[in-house]
């Protein structure tokens, strides 16, 4: 939460765990290891904004559009388990909770 706070100006609560992607990179001549942690948020407020230095865009986009919009094939599967999770959510119970 603190992360997307600090990246894109959002406050969030988390909902889910999406699932992690680890990958390598170089950074000053070293070869470092690194794992994101992704996590389904419902927006609390806050206003979108790129200002931090990490970050090279930020935006709202609909679901359906994210597998056309995301570069790696480790994003769009979490994209998919994220609009199946707000299926989910969204879905109507019964009272006996199926």
């Amino acid at each position: 939460m603190r992360e997307v706070a600090e990246e894109t100006g959002i406050r969030g609560t988390v909902l889910a765990s999406l699932g992690s992607i680890d990958y390598w990179f170089v950074a000053e001549g070293r070869r470092i290891h690194k794992t994101v942690h992704h996590y389904l948020l419902r927006s609390l407020g806050g206003e979108l904004s790129d200002a931090d230095i990490e970050v090279t865009e930020v935006a709202w986009v609909p679901l359906s559009e994210l597998e056309s919009r995301l570069a790696y094939a480790d994003e769009r599967r979490l994209a998919e388990v994220a609009g199946k999770l707000i299926e989910e959510m969204d879905s109507p119970r019964t009272p006996d909770g199926a």
